[in-house]
Order: C-alpha cells, then sequence, then structure tokens
C-alpha cells in the first residue's frame, strides 16, 4: 500500500512518525468523453488566455483572483513557508467519546502506519490507550494545500484517521423536514418497528454494487458486437402518489420475513393507492372478490355463501331455464 504523505503524530510530548496512506479506493467505471458522430476522443486542453496556446503542467501554477480581477500568484514555496505547526504533523487536540462525533462530518478516511521500527513503540502504546478509553481521538493536520480536523481510531489493531469537516463546512437542515403538521401513528410505529427488527440484522460484506455490475456486463455485451439486455420490469412504488401506509407496512413486514436468507418465497411489497373510499378497504374488498371462498372468523363470507348455493341447488338453476324459454 502506497503511502501518501510521511510526518508524525504529536501526542502531548510524544512524536510517532507514521506514513499515512488510504484506507478506500473507488470502483466505479469511469468512461471517456467521445465525439458520437465518429467516436473520436474528446480532450480538455489547457490554454493560456493570453498567449492562446496550450501549455504543460510545468508551465502552470497557482494564483488567486482578488476582487478587482487582477491575479496574484501562489507559489508552493509560499504555502511550504506557513508558520503552521500542522504541515508536517498531525497534532491530536483533544479525546472525546465515539457518539460526539456528527457523522455528517465524516470524510476520507486513511491507515497511519508507524514508520520505522522506533516509531512502533509509541505508535502501539496510543493505539491501545485509544482501545482502553473507548474513545476517539481529535486532531489537526494540513493536507494537499489546507489544513483539516481528522479522527483517530483504532481498526484491527491499526490506528485508522477519518477526515472531518469543519463546523462550519455543514450546511444547515432549515427547511429540508416536512411539514411539522404531520403525524404518525402509534400502530405506524409499531408496523415500522417490526419492519426494522426483521431487516435488522445483515453481513455487509455480502452487499455489492449491482449497478457497477450491471454496467461492465453491458460493455462485455457491447464489446462482443450483443445489444443490451432486456431491462427488468420494475416494481410499481407508488409512482409519486398517495399510498396506504398501513397496507404498505404491512405487506413489506410479510415481504422481508419471507425473503429472509435468500428463500424464493420473498415477493417485492405492494403499495395501495389510496382512493375516496379508503384505501386499505377498497384493498381488501378487492383481495377477497378474487381468492376462493375461505372461512374468515370461523365463518363464510356473504357472497361466497351465496356464490356456492347457486351452484349446489340445481332446482334454481331449472326454473331460470323455464323462464328464459318464456
Amino acid at each position: 500500500m502506497r503511502s501518501i504523505w510521511n510526518g508524525a503524530i504529536s501526542f502531548g510530548l510524544v512524536s510517532i512518525p507514521i506514513k499515512l496512506m488510504n484506507a478506500t479506493e473507488n470502483h466505479s467505471v469511469s468512461f471517456r468523453q467521445i465525439h458520437t458522430e465518429d467516436g473520436g476522443r474528446v480532450r480538455y486542453r489547457k490554454v493560456c488566455e493570453l498567449e492562446e496556446r496550450e501549455v504543460t503542467s510545468a508551465e502552470i501554477g497557482k494564483g488567486y483572483e482578488d476582487a478587482d480581477g487582477s491575479t496574484i500568484p501562489i507559489t508552493d514555496e509560499d504555502l511550504a513557508a506557513l508558520p503552521i505547526p500542522t504541515a508536517k504533523t498531525i497534532e491530536i487536540v483533544a479525546f472525546v467519546p465515539a457518539d460526539g462525533i456528527d457523522p455528517m462530518q465524516m470524510d476520507t478516511a486513511y491507515y497511519l502506519s508507524a514508520n520505522g521500527v522506533p516509531a512502533a513503540k509509541p505508535y502501539t502504546l496510543l493505539r491501545e490507550a485509544l482501545k482502553r478509553s473507548q474513545k476517539v481521538a481529535i486532531a489537526r493536520f494540513a493536507l494537499r494545500g489546507r489544513e483539516r480536523l481528522g479522527m483517530l481510531r483504532v481498526v484491527d489493531d491499526v490506528i485508522a484517521m477519518h477526515g472531518l469537516l469543519w463546523p462550519d463546512e455543514i450546511r444547515t437542515s432549515e427547511g429540508v423536514a416536512p411539514d411539522s403538521q404531520v403525524k404518525v401513528r402509534e400502530a405506524e410505529l409499531d408496523l415500522a418497528d417490526a419492519l426494522m427488527d426483521t431487516l435488522g440484522e445483515v453481513d455487509i460484506t455480502s452487499l455489492h454494487d449491482d449497478y457497477r455490475k450491471a454496467v461492465e456486463e453491458l460493455i462485455a455485451a457491447k464489446a462482443e458486437g450483443k445489444g443490451p439486455a432486456e431491462p427488468a420490469a420494475e416494481a410499481d412504488a407508488g409512482g409519486g402518489k398517495v399510498i396506504d401506509l398501513m397496507a404498505a407496512l404491512e405487506s413489506s413486514v410479510r415481504a422481508a420475513k419471507s425473503g429472509r436468507g435468500g428463500g424464493k418465497g420473498g415477493k417485492v411489497a405492494e403499495v395501495t393507492p389510496l382512493g375516496r373510499g379508503g384505501g386499505r378497504k377498497r384493498a381488501a374488498a378487492k383481495t377477497a372478490s378474487k381468492s376462493t371462498p375461505k372461512e374468515v372468523g370461523g365463518k363464510k363470507s356473504t357472497a361466497a355463501a351465496k356464490k356456492s348455493s347457486a351452484k349446489k341447488s340445481p332446482a334454481k338453476k331449472t326454473t331460470a331455464k323455464k323462464r328464459t324459454s318464456a
């Protein structure tokens, strides 16, 4: 695993030489931009506006555009000379409970590795101290031209660091929540709890990126001169219509229970649109009319009883035939 930054962790008066490396990787399928008429590659070229010619990476530097439109050049040497103590140091400033960190602040994850044999002892000391305290360390560090916050925690006997957004980088949620007048009933909450309990346990390592797999299969098919596969029929999720929440929750709980463990009995939960006469009553009546007569609560339904008696009574059939002939 290649390190992307070398420095030290400042832990009080203890300094721990470390190497920083990315803990995550991107598996997304990347595409090139092409000219649709002939398939030619479309590239971005960096052109100097004054000389109207393309420039190389070696000729490109940084500049800050002032309010009056003028540009102030800033070199890498200027930035390296800034009096920032975190330029080469991950400076721990506090130890806090893990639940005190808002997940909204979480950013890129890194692994911290002890850099050299002398660093092994203080590295292990910090790791074991974090384990025993059941806390995380909050630190400041500089990377890629800016100072950032970080959270250090232990993962599989390794100290990992999550970059954190600064508090002022988190947007307010004002105006995002639904109308406060909307209320839910206890029965709806009970069904939601039942659904959460049913779906509560999952081996996260068994989850896969189905979209990426489908894209890779599409690319392989087109490379062989085949057309794209027929799209699978999508389950109707309501299409933005008002739904009968209780019926949807009940169906979801049943589907989740029958589908646990990858059994073939799993079904997609059906969402029942609300009509003027009450969605649940209409859905129940529709289901009853399609099903064969069954005993409900120890008694047959009135419609089922009439239908059954009409089939068993030959006398009524004879009378009906006489009336028709007359």
